[in-house]
């Protein structure tokens, strides 16, 4: 495919089909420019926020975030030429901050948790008073600008395109606002459908949790105001030693994905909903990026057994003679 611009590679993502114990297809948003379904939301913010007057040539871009929206506000802030200041927490992956930084970012780190280990409350406050205290900045709010989860009209309309039929939607959840954006979409189109919200335990966003949450790229630590855009019919709440175990299977087929995909996964092939059905599914998941900036962790079996999740069996490079 021939394109004009480089964010033209963002989009228009790869739909596999996966034969497994529940044949389902996969979106797989890690075939992104900056790898993750979270490109979708940056660009579109970043270009309509300039069309609307609101981002200038030198306004400074702040946001929260340790992993993927971190990584693609710090690609589209390259492209177009503005300071980015990305606010993390201790447990951001040395990958993760390498690639940030290597695209230009500042990173500022906010270590306070709450009682869960959570730190996206300091995280979020040490935006808000950047922003009291520099005019020239803007604060893109993943958890509820509108900018964001607009965005996804787009993977519900490749969705739409793409499938004659969706019977079921199984979209993990961190900020909402892909499961937001892209249920919208699928609603209109297939009114049916069952859209599933997959969460992970430690997460907030469903359940109050008094559980730590170890993995990056699913779940947070409050409710995003996004998910009163929301048009979803059931969720589920994995655990975390699932989410990792079904990403290593995934990895025996040659699809290397995140946390957040082997959730989903895990939730297609277990979700109790399908009991009633007298005829074939078409089921979809969304597997929101890729699997190498999880190399440290989720595929590392030292820090598998850190987190005592009990993990075995973790997929180990094969070392060469």
């Amino acid at each position: 495919m021939r394109v004009q611009n480089i964010t033209d590679m963002i989009g228009n993502t790869p739909l596999l089909k996966i034969d497994d114990n529940i044949e389902y297809y996969a979106k797989i948003e890690g075939s992104n420019l900056f790898g993750s379904v979270k490109d979708r939301a940056a660009r579109y913010l970043m270009e309509n926020a300039y069309n609307d007057g609101i981002i200038k040539n030198d306004t400074v871009i702040i946001e929260s975030s340790s992993g993927n929206f971190g990584i693609a506000l710090a690609g589209m802030c390259k492209i177009k030429g503005n300071s980015f200041i990305c606010v993390v927490d201790p447990n951001i992956t040395e990958l993760n901050r390498k690639i940030i930084e290597l695209l230009g970012a500042e990173i500022v780190v906010a270590r306070k948790a709450d009682k869960n280990g959570n730190y996206v409350q300091d995280r979020i406050q040490t935006v808000k008073e950047y922003v009291t205290n520099h005019t020239n900045a803007y604060w893109t709010n993943q958890y509820e600008n509108e900018y964001v989860w607009k965005a996804y009209f787009s993977l519900g309309e490749e969705l739409c395109n793409e499938m004659e039929k969706i019977d079921y939607l199984f979209v993990a959840v961190s900020t909402c606002g892909t499961l937001a954006g892209t249920s919208q979409k699928i609603k209109e189109q297939f009114p049916n459908c069952k859209i599933v919200a997959v969460d992970i335990v430690g997460s907030q966003i469903f359940e109050q949790s008094n559980r730590k949450k170890h993995i990056s790229g699913i779940g947070t630590g409050l409710i995003p105001q996004n998910l009163v855009h929301a048009k979803y019919d059931d969720y589920m709440i994995i655990e975390e030693v699932d989410a990792i175990s079904e990403c290593n299977k995934l990895l025996t087929k040659g699809i290397v994905v995140g946390a957040s995909s082997g959730a989903v996964a895990y939730a297609i092939q277990n979700y109790t909903g399908y009991s009633n059905d007298l005829e074939p599914r078409k089921i979809v998941g969304i597997f929101p990026d890729r699997g190498e900036r999880y190399l440290d962790t989720i595929y590392d079996k030292e820090w598998c057994n850190k987190i005592d999740t009990g993990i075995i069996n973790v997929v180990q490079p094969i070392k060469q003679s």
